[in-house]
């Protein structure tokens, strides 16, 4: 059995690119140490105009995803194991590679789940290890009403946040995130069915992940599911319990699940 696609993406943590970030998140400047989950702020693959879907993603078959049948794409949730410390201002290599890719039938009709499995080295190292997991549907249907999210309950530990269009927009510069559903608002609500522009998933995670950190020290583990959209201008309550963490909508939403792991 042949092995897997791969594709390698190589890059210089270029400081700028965090100290812009720290100042989008309003969060203090790194010296040397990348933050965590600030490594999708590099390692960009950036396709031509002539090589994008509908999305702004690059188009299904044209990259490592292939070409599943089906429109509409959310980040799904994945996992980051963090091995050792990305350093500033030096080299790295991202290694990706594709699987598995399954077709489910789901409540609201057919979807396809996509796996990539993400490794960052630097230095002769491996630093981190991801599985970045992608859901693909088809478009809703005309006036079909979005299912109800999950509940979430309160929290000993809260941080509460309120994302606008200027962050959004900003984030996806740094992310090189052409995602139509973040920045393109009759798109977002008229083709995909969204109550507005949606919050990126990572934004959600990378919160959860900052919090969790602040209250446990350095992490070593996370996984994470997305449950429902956020999108522009709510309010969302990151939270925290030991080692379980969500995203609370203003309504009491569910938005996003994980669970954190401090180091040893």
């Amino acid at each position: 059995m042949s092995p897997p696609p791969m594709r390698v993406v190589k890059d210089v943590l270029d400081p700028a690119r965090s100290a812009a970030c720290a100042a989008v998140l309003g969060r203090p400047v790194p010296n040397d140490v990348l933050p965590p989950f600030w490594h999708h702020l590099h390692f960009w693959d950036v396709s031509p105009p002539d090589a994008l879907g509908r999305d702004g993603h690059p188009a299904q078959g044209k990259s490592l995803v292939p070409d599943v049948g089906l429109p509409r794409r959310m980040w799904a949730g994945g996992t980051v194991y963090w091995v050792a410390p990305l350093h500033l201002g030096r080299p790295a290599e991202r290694q990706t590679r594709l699987g598995p890719v399954q077709q489910k039938k789901g409540r609201s009709g057919p979807l396809a789940l996509v796996c990539l499995h993400h490794e960052v080295w630097q230095d002769g190292r491996l630093c981190l290890r991801e599985r970045q997991d992608l859901v693909y549907r088809p478009d809703p249907a005309p006036d079909s009403p979005a299912p109800a999210p999950p509940r979430a309950a309160r929290a000993p530990v809260e941080r509460v946040q309120v994302f606008d269009d200027m962050t959004l927009l900003r984030y996806s510069a740094l992310t090189m995130n052409g995602h139509r559903i973040h920045w393109d608002k009759g798109y977002a609500t008229g083709v995909e069915g969204h109550r507005g522009l949606v919050v990126h998933g990572p934004l959600l995670a990378e919160g959860l992940i900052a919090l969790a950190e602040a209250e446990l020290g350095p992490l070593a583990h996370v996984s994470y599911r997305a449950t429902a959209p956020a999108v522009v201008g709510e309010t969302v309550t990151f939270c925290l319990d030991g080692t379980r963490a969500w995203v609370r909508g203003a309504a009491g939403e569910a938005y996003m699940t994980a669970e954190v792991r401090a180091r040893g």
